[in-house]
């Protein structure tokens, strides 16, 4: 089998395409022939040295792909040879074969293109984590979504208007339009404005806010919050902000993260949540559980995945660059 490998830490340029032997599937998993693979911001952190849940390089990573079930083992129920697929997978996903327990494995909605269904497991997973699971987003409420145009920031936009939620988006000025016409109500190009101000002088306050940036960021979006509201922090962008791992970024970013206390938090009625996904797999029963309310939606008409490119596996270098360029509006998927 084919595989994107990192084979060391640094720019772009050292993923590369390897072959594999194939693993055999074991009693309680299926095989699965890759059609497109996810490609995440965790992948991107790995591949530069930043991300501490990566196995040793070299090391292949993915969290998600879709495509046809291959081979069925003994002791699996409900799925059949040919069937349409998406898939969790914990690292090993830039690959054009998958052996995977049945569990982290769903029947994906027929109207889908495999590339859209690469986009579900990892992107909507976190924003409904986030929003519903955890944030119970409802009506009325306000919502600061941080790189509304990205993967996770358009899953969260859609299920914000599916519970209706208003919803404020941070983006570059050349995704304005697109993001006014998906139902942002208000958007602030967070490259020439400063976020905070932006936000009180347009609606005052939020209830929720979604951000993966990190830094001094965390501590802008928690003053932000109306009592009540409530704070995901899912990621730190801020530490990687170019192609090959600077220490020094990483360390000055960690450091203006602001320290929470839990006076503070009880005298300002106000919530401060972590989200981890890759952390979450001793419960992927749960996972899985909310995949399926995933998939529920988005065959209902509620959710509609949104893939920006898809690139070869042999370019998996410029899927990583076009990512960290901030070029994206949406999902980026790699396909074998």
């Amino acid at each position: 089998m084919r595989q994107i490998w990192i084979s060391k830490r640094g720019a772009p340029d050292v993923l590369q395409v390897r072959e594999a032997p194939e693993q055999p599937v074991g009693p309680n998993e299926v095989a699965i022939d890759v059609r497109a693979a996810g490609v995440n911001f965790a992948d991107i952190m790995a591949r530069m040295g930043l991300y501490p849940d990566a196995p040793p390089l070299p090391c292949v990573v993915g969290y998600e792909a879709s495509g046809t079930i291959a081979e069925i083992g003994a002791d699996v129920d409900g799925f059949a040879v040919g069937d349409r697929v998406t898939a969790l997978t914990r690292f090993g996903g830039y690959s054009d074969r998958l052996v995977l327990p049945a569990i982290q494995v769903a029947a994906m909605p027929e109207s889908l293109s495999f590339e859209a269904a690469a986009a579900i497991p990892v992107n909507y997973l976190t924003a409904w984590l986030m929003l519903v699971k955890l944030g119970n987003v409802g009506e009325g409420d306000r919502v600061l979504v941080h790189a509304a145009a990205g993967g996770v920031g358009q899953a969260a936009v859609q299920i914000c208007r599916w519970r209706g939620a208003t919803v404020i988006g941070t983006a570059s000025k050349g995704k304005h339009e697109r993001l006014l016409e998906l139902g942002v109500e208000h958007v602030i190009d967070y490259r020439n404005e400063d976020f905070e101000a932006a936000v009180r002088a347009r609606v005052g306050s939020v209830d929720i806010v979604l951000d993966a940036v990190g830094g001094d960021s965390f501590a802008k979006s928690y003053r932000l919050l109306a009592p009540m509201g409530r704070l995901f922090a899912f990621g730190v962008s801020s530490i990687a902000p170019g192609r090959t791992r600077s220490l020094v970024s990483a360390l000055v970013g960690l450091a203006r993260m602001p320290k929470f206390k839990p006076v503070q938090l009880m005298d300002d009625n106000r919530g401060v949540f972590g989200v981890n996904l890759g952390h979450l797999w001793d419960d992927v029963d749960k996972l899985r559980a909310m995949l399926g309310s995933i998939i529920e939606c988005i065959a209902e008409g509620h959710l509609s995945p949104v893939v920006d490119r898809a690139f070869s596996f042999e370019d998996a270098g410029d899927a990583h660059a076009y990512i960290q360029g901030r070029k994206n509006f949406g999902k980026v998927v790699l396909t074998p």
